[in-house]
């Protein structure tokens, strides 16, 4: 029975986010029991890719993530996805119309984080709206539940919240980043002389 592998897919997707996020899945209790699942489904989808691009080390990670988005496209064109969080975030896209323009840009900022890029103003600007204010979007479309208005009126506040999200990411992962991934996201930092002395 299909329904029993959907519940699943959603399950799947629920674990994943409590696994990774404590505070988020709190947050998420303080939302409607109505919406709850679609939300735990857009979390365990960029938390998949978040992975590929921070974790899987020793993989072939450019190619993990190009396999991703054509698993992704399959999914949301077909309707249905053998990979649970897949199947769960495609039902949630298609249920709540979200535009795929937001997960393709949200995919574009995973794979500048496959890159050695140095951020300028406008780079950390493109990367931020990827991969944090694309997804605040995504969630805005399941809180409006297709009132228009009601989510272009709310768009540079949910905008404004994942971007603020994403930065404190980028300071609490700020020694990872750099010494691990060899990642600096903040333009104009030397992070080779980040340290308490200031400079006169």
């Amino acid at each position: 029975m299909k329904k029993l592998f959907d519940e699943l897919a959603y399950e799947v997707s629920k674990k994943t986010t409590e696994k990774y996020s404590t505070s988020f899945s709190l947050g998420i209790l303080a939302l409607s029991p109505s919406i709850r699942k679609a939300v735990y489904a857009i979390y365990g989808y960029v938390r998949l890719a978040d992975e590929i691009v921070d974790s899987f080390h020793g993989y072939d990670k450019e190619k993990l993530l190009r396999r991703l988005r054509i698993e992704t496209d399959h999914a949301l064109q077909e309707g249905i996805s053998l990979n649970p969080i897949l199947q769960s975030f495609q039902e949630t896209v298609n249920h709540y119309k979200i535009d795929q323009y937001l997960i393709e840009r949200f995919l574009h900022s995973m794979e500048m984080d496959l890159q050695k890029i140095t951020y300028d103003s406008e780079l950390y600007d493109e990367y931020i709206y990827g991969s944090a204010e694309v997804v605040g979007l995504m969630c805005l479309q399941v809180f409006t539940e297709g009132d228009k208005v009601r989510y272009e009126e709310l768009k540079p506040y949910a905008m404004k919240l994942g971007s603020a999200f994403q930065k404190v990411n980028f300071l609490r992962d700020l020694k990872d980043d750099y010494q691990i991934l060899g990642r600096s996201y903040f333009p104009n930092i030397d992070m080779s002389i980040f340290d308490n002395d200031i400079k006169k």
